[in-house]
């Protein structure tokens, strides 16, 4: 365990959650499930049984690092990555990568979204040991593939290899990555048996990934080696804002993944959701004999089915006839979107963003 580190990314700012997740407040601080956590601190709570608290480090936007120690109390500022501009997940795993890597170039590191959900948490834990053990043995680049259970469009995919030369059968050499293909594909994927959709999770040391952005992605390997010796000292801040002022903006499965030839894939079932829409929060929570779910107290409905629905508390809501409807009531904002189109909120967003009508954003 004290080899092993953890990582979450939380820089996003979760549009397709509006207007519950905003630019000040975004997805990953908010009780989304209505346990009491918000989904930063179930993602922490996850992780913490892999490594102790000082081996974890959290790279977020510069805007929500207080945001973050107040929700992840157990953690001080060094342990807080703060991001200068929002670059995509390359340069994120990058900056924590050559961080580890300049002080224990043998870590493990294991890295998460801040924002998803894990149903099954015992069978996350030894999916994760295995994934560890594997990447310590190997030197290879390890993913978690999540078995599908629809043709979902909006997941990546990886093919794997299915005859293994590994002891572990749920261990696979990865094949192809594809990125959100039409319904149409997406079901043959699930038909042919030997797609999973791909979760974003990894685990690598990080001599390992350091050498991956060397060979895959050299400029960006160049920009933190230049600044290395400048990592983990005061002139930090100066360094990474000068690295993110030159930084490709590219996601580490186009960056390294999908050119790498030592890339893995874990085979896992764990009650995966990504949580990247209203949508997928649907399929995962309480629904009352309507098959509506009700994220707020003091809701009434009426020939309404299917539907998702969140007002204020204080607040008594009488709603009658609606099918297949997202109704999301804020302070001041109030969202009533067809369920099946509601890929249009990000739509929404970028309309308001336009017409500079920021502060409901």
């Amino acid at each position: 365990m004290k080899n092993v580190y953890c990582v979450i990314m939380a820089g996003g700012i979760g549009s397709r959650f509006w207007p519950l997740s905003r630019q000040h407040f975004p997805k990953q601080y908010l009780d989304i499930m209505g346990t009491g956590s918000s989904l930063i601190q179930l993602t922490y709570d996850r992780l913490n049984h892999l490594c102790p608290a000082e081996n974890f480090m959290i790279v977020t936007s510069d805007d929500y690092v207080d945001l973050t120690l107040e929700h992840l109390q157990e953690l001080n500022e060094k342990q807080v990555l703060a991001e200068p501009a929002r670059k995509n997940t390359a340069p994120c795993i990058a900056y924590a990568a050559y961080k580890l890597y300049k002080e224990n170039p043998d870590a493990v590191m294991v890295i998460s979204p801040a924002d998803h959900v894990i149903l099954k948490e015992k069978a996350f834990e030894e999916t994760m040991q295995t994934a560890i053990a594997h990447a310590q043995n190997t030197g290879n680049l390890v993913t978690v593939g999540i078995k599908p259970t629809r043709p979902d469009s909006g997941y990546g995919y990886i093919q794997f290899l299915k005859e293994s030369d590994y002891e572990n059968e749920n261990v696979k050499k990865v094949k192809t990555f594809t990125e959100k293909p039409s319904v149409e594909l997406a079901l043959q994927f699930l038909q042919s048996g030997d797609f999973y959709w791909n979760s974003g999770m990894f685990i690598w040391t990080a001599k390992a990934i350091v050498e991956a952005f060397q060979i895959n992605l050299p400029d960006l390997a160049k920009l933190f080696e230049e600044k290395l010796e400048h990592l983990n000292t005061e002139n930090e801040v100066k360094a990474i804002t000068e690295i993110y002022s030159m930084s490709p903006n590219i996601s580490i499965d186009y960056g390294v993944m999908e050119k790498a030839p030592n890339t893995d894939v874990i085979l896992a079932d764990l009650g995966w959701s990504d949580l990247g829409t209203y949508g997928s929060l649907y399929d995962q929570v309480a629904k009352d004999e309507d098959k509506n779910v009700k994220l707020s107290k003091n809701i009434r409905t009426y020939d309404t089915s299917h539907s998702i629905l969140r007002l204020n508390n204080n607040k008594l809501a009488v709603i009658q006839g609606l099918n297949n409807y997202i109704v999301i009531d804020t302070e001041d904002v109030l969202l009533i979107c067809q369920k099946d189109e509601e890929q249009k909120i990000k739509q929404f967003v970028n309309d308001l963003k336009q017409d500079k009508h920021n502060k409901f954003l």
